[in-house]
């Protein structure tokens, strides 16, 4: 799969949910696996963004989801 740019919080719970379920994976297994809430995978699916960064980022792990990151361009040194 190519790199996907994540721009708004709801663009990374999408590719989260879009993950989970091609894996075949419910929420209640990935609860389990986990050990996050069912209700707070539902919220980081659905783009809250009070979602703590440690969990969102666990999820990401136990899903195999890799997040790079890509700091501003200096204009002034370009």
């Amino acid at each position: 799969m190519p790199p996907i740019q994540v721009t708004e919080v709801a663009s990374l719970g999408a590719v989260l949910r879009e993950t989970r379920k091609n894996m075949k994976i419910t929420q209640d297994e990935l609860s389990l696996q986990t050990g996050i809430s069912k209700p707070t995978i539902r919220s980081i699916e659905k783009g809250k963004e009070t979602a703590h960064v440690g969990l969102v980022l666990q999820l990401c792990q136990d899903l195999g989801v890799s997040i790079s990151l890509t700091p501003p361009v200096d204009k002034d040194k370009a």
